[in-house]
């Protein structure tokens, strides 16, 4: 075992997969709050900006890039449909097929947290180094890459 394996799981600190979890709920909690006076919760905060920057997904689609079930995506359509944050128009290449864009409300609103989001950003490197705050972005699309199956580049 290398020491930077055993080190991850000794019993002077918690491991890898404890202190991940713990990040992911710190910042779950922080982007609860920049997103609460605006009424979005984190995951149609996410569906929105994976719309902004690639349009015209399915809702199955839309679900693997914003990290939900395709049901749950779904009933999240349904919603920010509702909203007028989003259509769904015909694919013009195959007439089967449905596409969700996001629409000038939905851009409007992510526009609205934009700042917040950045500065919450920020303020989670804020104790890194600017060289380690882009390795520590390497870091995390190369673990996911690991994890997923997917390459990080």
């Amino acid at each position: 075992m290398s020491p930077s394996a055993s080190s991850s799981s000794s019993p002077a600190g918690p491991g890898l997969l404890y202190l991940v979890k713990q990040l992911e709920l710190a910042v779950r909690a922080r982007l609860d709050d920049v997103l609460r006076p605006v009424a979005l919760t984190p995951l149609q905060y996410t569906a929105l900006t994976v719309l902004e920057r690639r349009p015209g997904l399915t809702t199955a689609e839309l679900a693997r890039n914003s990290f939900v079930t395709d049901q749950a995506m779904a009933d999240m359509v349904v919603a920010l449909e509702r909203l007028g944050f989003i259509v769904r128009d015909g694919d013009p290449r195959d007439r089967r097929r449905r596409v969700i864009r996001l629409t000038g409300s939905g851009a409007e609103i992510l526009g609205r947290v934009r700042d917040d989001v950045v500065a919450l950003e920020e303020r989670l490197v804020s104790q890194l180094r600017p060289r380690d705050a882009a390795r520590f972005r390497e870091y995390v699309v190369a673990c996911h890459a690991a994890l997923s199956d997917r390459p990080s580049h």
